[in-house]
């Protein structure tokens, strides 16, 4: 059986490989002509197409396929979803839900959509029932898109909610152990304004319970993921990248948690009506940096430079109470070029700034130096990124120590001749430690 689930969910990006580029549309989508029960199931979506409609795939999201198996009402067989588009219908949009009857699949039910695609699907068990809840992003035209909640007890799907959309995150905000879900849209009422819904489940309902108000357009969102505050309450960061008059990006976040009865904005302004936290923007979102189960927020701020094109930063990373009120937490200088950070010490700040040196195609360097005020002083150590195919024999010349290998990247250093006599110095063994490489996580959520 599970060889027959892989080669189902593989077959589509494979017939798209270049060996079928003389192939038709309708052949680039076939089902693999497989045994048993899921020929039966090719026949019926065979039948589906010979209607004259057409494959219509999520566009975005972690599920993609035309043809997905998923084992929706938890007894162990997993049901098949199909996704099509039929023109010539009102609800053009068709998910088809395909039941498992022994060595055969059945048709169970049809979810019926408006608009001209499927955004995404999410498949998850919201209300802890052992049953899978969909959740659909139906693209209504280029600027709207709308996201529906289905049960589906029995198969039979029964819409719960739809909404405007233009991000959502599933969330256990009330710390009761079930899913809630936030949809982040604009406001329909009042243009520029970006509106956060908090829907939690009555019995077997999903209702609006409540609302608050975002600093940012939706044109300007950028991230919105769950954490954590200080006291250990879940919180949903939202993160949105502003440009300003001057052509300067800022990073605005909001941070929002549930307290009975209201969904509540901590860090939105009484006076600006919009929230206290906005600074550079870096390209840096809210992660816990420090590794202590709190979700903290970037703040750079400045390192001593030539000039506004010589402009380097530290990170200042905060945390935060169910009040809103800020914790500094740690330091770090980012390289986001190289895929690297380090956290810095305490006593270092104040003490120091770099330069960087990205001249070669296959070593780049960035130096710590150690600084009075303003004043730029003594070289203290380097940090070196090599990538060239010598990167291991480069890593260990002049002096250098390997600090971290990866795939295709060595980082080294090599310390300076008077780091050691610098008041603030740290062993090397305490700074290959707070050396971290930065792993790229691809995102293909449709949230």
């Amino acid at each position: 059986m599970r060889k027959w689930r892989a080669l189902l969910l593989a077959a589509l990006p494979l017939l798209l490989s270049g060996c079928m580029l003389s192939a038709s549309v309708e052949d680039l989508y076939a089902l693999p002509q497989l045994p048993g029960e899921y020929r039966d199931l090719s026949q019926q979506i065979d039948e589906i197409l010979a209607s004259g409609a057409e494959y219509t795939s999520p566009s975005s999201g972690t599920n993609l396929q035309s043809v997905q198996l998923v084992d929706l009402d938890g007894d162990g067989n997993e049901e098949a979803l199909a996704f099509f588009r039929s023109g010539s219908e009102e609800s053009p949009l068709k998910i088809y839900i395909f039941r498992s009857e022994g060595d055969t699949y059945e048709q169970a039910a049809i979810i019926d959509g408006s608009g001209t695609s499927i955004n995404s699907i999410q498949y998850v068990d919201m209300d802890e029932n052992g049953i899978q809840e969909i959740l659909v992003v139906w693209r209504v035209s280029a600027e709207v898109q709308t996201v529906c909640v289905y049960s589906l007890a029995d198969l039979q799907p029964v819409q719960l909610m739809s909404s405007p959309y233009a991000r959502y995150e599933v969330t256990d905000l009330d710390g009761d152990g079930i899913q809630e879900l936030l949809v982040v849209h604009s406001d329909e009422t009042e243009s520029g304004t970006t509106l956060a819904d908090y829907y939690d489940w009555d019995g077997s309902s999903l209702l609006l319970k409540s609302t608050a108000k975002l600093s940012m357009t939706v044109a300007e969102l950028q991230w919105i993921q769950t954490g954590t505050l200080e006291g250990g309450e879940p919180a949903v960061f939202v993160t949105g990248r502003v440009t300003g008059v001057e052509e300067t990006s800022r990073a605005i976040t909001d941070i929002l948690t549930y307290r009975e009865p209201d969904l509540t904005n901590i860090v939105l302004s009484s006076s600006t009506g919009v929230s206290s936290e906005i600074f550079r923007f870096l390209n840096l979102q809210p992660t816990d940096i420090n590794g202590d189960g709190v979700t903290e927020v970037p703040m750079p701020a400045s390192l001593p430079g030539e000039g506004a094109d010589d402009a380097y930063w530290k990170i200042y990373w905060r945390s935060y109470d169910a009040a809103g009120k800020p914790e500094h937490k740690a330091i770090t200088y980012h390289n986001l070029t190289d895929s690297w950070y380090l956290t810095i010490p305490e006593e270092w700040d104040s003490h120091f700034t770099v330069r960087q040196d990205n001249t070669s195609t296959t070593e780049h360097a960035t130096t710590f130096y150690s600084t009075t005020g303003d004043r730029v002083e003594e070289e203290l150590l380097t940090i070196y990124t090599f990538t060239g195919a010598d990167r291991e024999a480069q890593a260990v010349k002049n002096g250098r120590t390997i600090l971290r290998r990866q795939p295709t990247t060595v980082y080294a250093v090599r310390y300076g001749a008077g780091y050691d006599q610098w008041r603030y110095a740290i062993d090397e063994g305490s700074l290959a430690e707070r050396f971290s490489a930065i792993v790229t996580q691809w995102s293909v959520s449709g949230n």
